[in-house]
């Protein structure tokens, strides 16, 4: 059976939260619920590795603008770890080219980042914190039961991966003047800062 669907559904979920991606993987594959789980993933190591950093995630989520600061040092690291992932998954099965599997792993995680990084600029203009958990808890059940059905089900879940794909693109396009909006308190906070390194006074020009 081709591993396609499951190659798009790991990289999508990837984008959301890569570590919990490799840490559900290789505990199906360690358990043996999954034999298209590569042994690399199942390692030890990894794992433990895998559930550190997605704690440290799981914190700094939740935390308004931290989130967006975590979000962007992950721009690199989401799609290559979702192409990494999907070329993993594809030597294992031999039924995709690997180079090919990394490329749509890595290009759909970089889609579904983008989509959750906008998201989450769109939320930190709400005055209070309460949305951030709410988003981040919301992400995490979904990476979670995504993958979990994709192991049982890879077809229907990279069905679902694409349509919250293409509503999230969407939705960012709704979320832009908030966005914007974001990018302004940001751009201010920085200026102040500098302000108040500079004994608020502005450097002459």
């Amino acid at each position: 059976m081709s591993v396609l669907p499951l190659v798009f559904t790991s990289g999508w979920a990837s984008g959301i939260n890569a570590y919990a991606v490799v840490l559900l993987l290789g505990v199906f594959g360690a358990t043996g619920v999954s034999d298209e789980v590569p042994a690399s993933l199942q390692r030890t190591d990894v794992l433990v590795v895998a559930a550190v950093l997605f704690l440290c995630e799981a914190v700094a989520d939740r935390i308004p603008y931290v989130d967006s600061v975590w979000d962007t040092a992950h721009t690199v690291i989401r799609p290559l770890s979702g192409a990494v992932v999907a070329a993993l998954l594809a030597g294992e099965s031999g039924s995709l080219p690997e180079l090919a599997a990394g490329a749509l792993g890595g290009s759909t995680a970089l889609l579904s980042h983008l989509v959750k990084a906008g998201t989450r600029m769109a939320v930190n203009t709400s005055p209070e914190p309460f949305s951030n958990i709410g988003v981040s808890t919301a992400e995490d059940l979904g990476v979670a039961g995504i993958i979990t059905f994709a192991i049982f089900h890879p077809l229907a879940a990279a069905v679902i991966a694409a349509t919250l794909l293409v509503l999230g693109l969407v939705t960012l396009v709704f979320l832009a003047s908030r966005i914007r909006r974001f990018l302004r308190r940001r751009a201010q906070r920085r200026e102040e800062g500098h302000l108040a390194g500079t004994g608020g006074h502005r450097p002459p020009g």
